[in-house]
């Protein structure tokens, strides 16, 4: 259509194989033979002629906690990602006049699905150090009509991670004011070390899983909650799939989950020595930095606030000119989302070397003319 807004995702789409994507946090260094071999095998049964087993494959769901070392009496449920399971989750357990105390930036999807229970969330500012929450600042920010803690460990878009000391902290703020504490830890596997909440606030906590980002299965659409039985079943009314997930997608996920630990620390060392390629490429820009370094995360923030280029601007060129995506801050954050680009790192570092050629370049152009950000 004639004067349609530039679609950056359905352009990245159709260049799919030209394009550099490190603008969803998508995870592009599984071992292809882990995930094809198992969904083959189920292709060739013809698996997917039937509906697969309404409440989850309990084989997957031990996987799942035993990938979080929790006790097998603990209730996993199975949904399309871990974003279904936060929209059944905050639907269910909120309320008009529900407070949700989170962050920003954030993973503002979430904040979405508060405000579509009537509930709303209070933003504390992390956009400075220690760039996440703090056990101080939560508990001075509960007032009566707070209802839940949003805690992402490690956090999109900032790559920020929490000591076990403060997760801990939080879980029992929650815990002694009758909170309940979501904790989304999708990208806990990148962390250098991590903690859960729910040993600490048992009764309280609902965990968020998901093996989109861990086990590269971001098109598939797999994941679900952890949490106590009597809180499951509360949230358990909004589930959608009732004829179960994805057949494929639970296959996958078994295949992965089984296998991660001899595959997922090569992984790892892969992504920090792409964080030191891209930092190294941002330092070559003036007034351009990183506002936490290193992530905890497989993606983290680059700010641009002092260079005066848009990031909307640096998003469009980077990906029209030079085949690389990365996504402008205004996704994740209210306030502070004109000041950044995220970029997501899980890649071959060969992709990586492309964006460190062409962040520079990039930015050179821009800030050579006059940018009308669209």
């Amino acid at each position: 259509m004639a004067g349609a807004p530039f679609d950056a995702f359905r352009y990245a789409h159709e260049h799919r194989h030209e394009v550099v994507w490190m603008s969803q946090n998508t995870n592009h260094l599984v071992p292809p033979t882990v995930i094809a071999d198992a969904v083959y095998g189920a292709i060739r049964d013809r698996r997917y002629e039937g509906y697969p087993y309404g409440p989850g494959d309990p084989e997957l769901k031990a996987l799942v906690l035993r990938d979080f070392g929790l006790p097998e009496e603990w209730t996993v449920t199975v949904s399309a990602g871990g974003t279904e399971a936060l929209y059944m989750l905050e639907r269910a357990l909120l309320g008009p006049g529900d407070e949700v105390l989170a962050s920003d930036p954030s993973y503002l999807i979430i904040h979405k699905f508060v405000e579509l229970a009537g509930a709303r969330t209070r933003n504390l500012d992390i956009y400075q150090p220690p760039y996440r929450l703090t056990p101080d600042r939560v508990q001075e920010s509960i007032t009566p009509k707070t209802r839940m803690i949003l805690l992402i460990d490690p956090l999109n878009p900032l790559g920020s991670g929490y000591p076990a000391e403060e997760v801990r902290a939080i879980a029992e703020i929650a815990k002694d004011h009758h909170l309940l504490l979501l904790n989304d830890v999708t990208y806990r596997d990148f962390a250098d070390g991590h903690t859960l909440a729910a040993p600490f606030a048992p009764d309280s906590t609902l965990t968020v899983w998901s093996a989109s980002k861990n086990c590269g299965l971001a098109g598939l659409r797999i994941g679900g909650l952890v949490g106590p039985a009597e809180l499951v079943r509360k949230v358990l009314p909004y589930n959608t799939n009732d004829l179960g997930v994805n057949i494929l997608a639970q296959v996958a996920a078994k295949a992965a989950l089984s296998t991660k630990a001899e595959w997922f620390p090569r992984i790892k060392t892969t992504t920090r020595a792409n964080q030191a390629i891209i930092k190294g490429a941002v330092e070559e820009v003036p007034g351009a930095f990183l506002p936490l370094y290193p992530s905890q995360a497989n993606m983290f923030a680059i700010d641009l606030a002092k260079t005066e280029v848009p990031p909307e601007a640096l998003q469009k060129e980077l990906l029209l000119q030079h085949g690389v995506f990365v996504r402008a801050g205004n996704y994740l954050s209210p306030k502070f989302g004109s000041r950044f680009v995220r970029a997501s790192f899980s890649n071959p570092p060969a992709e990586v070397e492309r964006f460190a050629a062409a962040f520079p370049a990039a930015m050179a152009t821009l800030r050579a003319r006059p940018v009308v950000a669209s």
